[in-house]
């Protein structure tokens, strides 16, 4: 396939990410001037432990950020820009240490000590944990520093640029504001020499062109200071417009949340000259409850949790679809998200160009900036046993059960069952040891058969007493659904023969496939869990 196939079905692609990035190409039909690389940009707040809400932002962009090299063949480059500048409003409920953060409020983050006592500040501390995901997942990127550009000087010429600018932003923001906030807003935020506390009071500009103000102090006292070189930083949408501007950001999408915010920035980025950058506005992740995931009460999950459940691949393969519309993220979405990737990625090499670059797998492909040409790595791999009903047998076997206990029953189903030839089942089963330990072991409660469904169970095992080991799942599965057939027990349908299956036999209302858990689990082990159940009628 040469680049000028990829890229006339990237021009013709009805996948999200390619109909972003043909939106960006629209705003520089001819190449960003001067040959410069596209900017995409992606934010984060270090006020909170980064959670999938803060990865998927990354993710996403990322997506778009590849479909557009693939429709263009230009250059791009990802900035991924820590705003550590920001005062601390609240104490985060998931964190240690929360008196001594109390004493901190007001203060910049990245000025604020570590409560884990592991890095120089707490800013420092949430950054490296979301940098350290990044790099495990492969992004290719650039992360800045809000406290490092200010206070090196890198800002200082944006910063002077927004003080020339300071009543045409003011007339932008002011209309937006309650009145009892709108007496105090300025655009800047001076730090108090005293207190080194970010302020919310009126400044006046006495100076714009060498960055000097004048504002009153915490105790009453009136301060003339410079606003550049980290004595000042920039109320958060001016602060972002600012950025746009000065880092020259092509794409940033953003939350449902921040939309009126992105109209107000984008009018301030006009007033210092520059353009509002292109993006998408995707909705927001709910927990269980159907409510906003937030950084301070750490209600959504942790990356840590979804990689305990399930792998890199479910996470990415989860994030990727429908970003308009609100999803909720907790526990059990996990397994039918392993189970979809596999999917995805068994159906790729077979599928033509166009359906390929609509194939989740293929954009997952290339986030971390690998995969050349159209088919991904793996493409066409499948799982020899899927995830649900590995958790089907983990949840037979037990709590305490162990990855060589689960591998000891997939040899029954695999070929060349071991670790070693198959690494991402492998991967599975300590996921799947985990899940079922801590979700399903602690919910898992085997009922007795009615005499009906007893006299079903009878005549399974006596099918199964004839059967040797090689049987086919296929041919096991047609014997199952042959007793359920059977009007001899009376069942209405086979949803109730198999729920029947279910509940006494594995002790959930949902299950695998029975000829498949049969072959896995083995015959004799099958037949074992009957006679338990028939014991209970």
């Amino acid at each position: 396939m040469t680049d000028l196939t990829l890229r006339e079905a990237a021009a013709q692609s009805k996948a999200w990410p390619f109909q972003e990035a043909q939106r960006l190409l629209k705003r520089y039909p001819q190449g960003k001037p001067g040959g410069s690389a596209m900017l995409f940009e992606t934010g984060y707040g270090p006020s909170g432990l980064p959670h999938i809400g803060t990865f998927q932002e990354v993710l996403r962009t990322t997506f778009v950020r590849r479909a557009y090299e693939a429709l263009t063949g230009e250059n791009t480059r990802l900035v991924a820009f820590s705003d550590d500048m920001d005062g601390l409003r609240k104490v985060p409920d998931n964190v240690p240490n929360q008196a001594m953060l109390t004493e901190y409020l007001g203060k910049p983050l990245s000025r604020i000590p570590d409560p884990f006592e592991k890095f120089e500040s707490f800013a420092a501390h949430n950054n490296a944990r979301l940098r350290e995901f990044l790099d495990q997942f492969g992004f290719e990127y650039e992360f800045v520093s809000s406290a490092e550009r200010y206070g090196s000087g890198a800002f200082d010429d944006a910063l002077k640029n927004v003080l020339r600018h300071n009543q045409a932003i003011l007339d932008i923001m002011l209309p937006t504001l309650r009145a009892e906030r709108a007496a105090s807003y300025s655009p800047v935020l001076p730090i108090s020499p005293t207190t080194g506390s970010v302020l919310q009071v009126p400044v006046e500009i006495i100076d714009a062109d060498s960055g000097l103000i004048r504002f009153t102090d915490e105790n009453g006292e009136t301060v003339e200071q410079s606003a550049l070189g980290g004595q000042a930083k920039l109320q958060w949408k001016v602060d972002w417009a600012m950025r746009w501007v000065a880092l020259g950001v092509d794409y940033e999408m953003y939350g449902k949340d921040l939309t009126d915010s992105g109209v107000q920035s984008g009018k301030i980025a006009k007033v210092l000259g520059g353009r509002k950058p292109e993006g998408l506005i995707y909705e927001l992740f709910l927990d269980q409850n159907g409510e906003k995931i937030s950084k301070s009460k750490g209600n959504g999950l942790t990356i840590e949790e979804w990689l305990t459940y399930g792998s890199e691949e479910s996470l990415g393969l989860y994030i990727f679809p429908n970003p308009k519309s609100a999803k909720q993220l907790h526990v059990g979405v996990i397994p039918r998200a392993v189970d979809e990737y596999w999917q995805f990625r068994a159906a790729l090499a077979d599928q033509p160009l166009d359906k390929q670059l609509g194939n989740p797998v293929w954009h997952l492909a290339r986030a971390n900036g690998g995969c050349e040409g159209s088919e991904a790595p793996g493409a066409g791999d499948s799982l020899p046993v899927t995830y649900g009903l590995l958790l089907n047998l983990v949840g037979v076997l037990g709590a305490d059960a162990t990855r060589e206990q689960v591998w000891s029953y997939l040899a029954n189903y695999v070929p060349d069952a071991d670790p070693a030839n198959h690494p991402d089942l492998d991967v599975l089963v300590t996921c799947a040891l985990a899940y079922n330990r801590d979700f399903v072991a602690p919910t898992l409660h085997k009922r007795a058969p009615t005499a009906t469904e007893a006299a079903a169970l009878e005549a399974l095992d006596s099918q199964l007493a004839q059967l040797g080991d090689d049987v086919p799942a296929e041919d096991l599965q047609t014997k199952v659904y042959e007793i359920g057939k059977d009007e001899t027990f009376g069942f209405e349908n086979l949803r109730d023969w198999f729920r029947a299956l279910y509940e006494t036999l594995l002790g959930s209302s949902q299950g695998p496939r029975m000829g498949s858990f049969i072959v896995l689990y083995g015959i004799e082990n099958t037949r074992k869990l009957i006679a338990e159940a028939i014991a209970k009628a």
